[in-house]
């Protein structure tokens, strides 16, 4: 947000619910939903956001955005999980941001209530969900796209796991 003087006010979000899922360490965890294929978790969201569901099951898949909780300062410079040298964080996918804003695409299994059960989950148990928005080919599917310097890396991210590189 700005404000009227033109410079960038901070922001306070509050979690809409929480990821559950088998990954209580950040060491050994899939690094991205494709090295997570197959594993199933749960979102608990917050009663009260529950009439947000409504059509959400129509969908596949989902966008999560959630907060790195236990990422803690960050980098400008990192070596990401798939390279051996340093690139901008800005151009990796890597916790230690400004920010400490994920997002990972899942496949929705169902909805309950106020609980959905998701697959090819690659986050930490207990990470704070800030929102959810619906995977639309159409809109979110590039063919044509580049991967900057993960177009060269050799490493499958399908098999690649975190270490404690950026949990300090």
């Amino acid at each position: 947000m700005q404000s009227s003087e033109g410079t960038l006010d901070s922001f306070t979000y509050t979690p809409i619910g929480i990821v559950r899922s088998p990954y209580t360490d950040i060491a050994g965890m899939p690094i991205q939903p494709t090295g997570a294929e197959g594993v199933r978790g749960t979102i608990v969201l917050r009663p009260e956001f529950s009439p947000g569901l409504n059509d959400l099951d129509e969908f596949s898949h989902i966008i999560l955005i959630y907060a790195f909780h236990r990422s803690k300062g960050y980098s400008l410079q990192v070596t990401p999980f798939l390279d051996t040298v340093q690139h901008g964080v800005f151009a990796t996918r890597a916790p230690k941001r400004p920010n400490t804003i994920g997002l990972s695409i899942v496949r929705l299994i169902n909805i309950r209530e106020n609980i959905l059960t998701i697959e090819n989950v690659d986050l930490l148990d207990g990470t704070p969900l800030l929102d959810i928005k619906p995977y639309v080919p159409a809109f979110d599917a590039f063919c044509s796209a580049k991967a900057g310097w993960l177009d060269r890396s050799s490493r499958d991210a399908g098999s690649a796991r975190s270490d404690k590189r950026f949990s300090e």
